[in-house]
């Protein structure tokens, strides 16, 4: 299998027993990607417009801050991707294609 990995040269730190830089990022990405879902699940519930305004602010200022951390992350090499094999993906975006005759309300607007 080829895989192609994309990714920074990794930004080396202590092996030790005490959290290093890596786990304090690793932790708090983890951590505001669980606020992000959270949040989620609150503003599709929501039904008093000043509170999910409040909420979405919020949202978006933490979905924020994950974005940072991952690029931080990715950025010191301590985050890779997968590089998609372009076969795959042509592949992928034609089933897909195929699925769109299946789809109610075909090339008219919701009203």
């Amino acid at each position: 299998m080829n895989t192609r990995q994309v990714q920074n040269p990794e930004t080396q730190v202590p092996k030790t027993p005490q959290m290093n830089e890596r786990d304090f990022l690793n932790d708090m990405l983890a951590t505001e990607k669980y606020m992000t879902l959270s949040y989620s699940v609150f503003l599709h519930e929501a039904s008093n417009q000043p509170l999910y305004q409040d909420m979405m602010n919020i949202f978006t200022e933490t979905q924020n801050c994950q974005r940072d951390l991952y690029n931080l992350m990715f950025k010191k090499g301590w985050y890779k991707l997968e590089a998609a094999d372009p076969q795959k993906l042509q592949q992928t975006y034609q089933q897909f294609q195929g699925y769109t005759s299946q789809f109610p309300y075909q090339g008219n607007q919701l009203q």
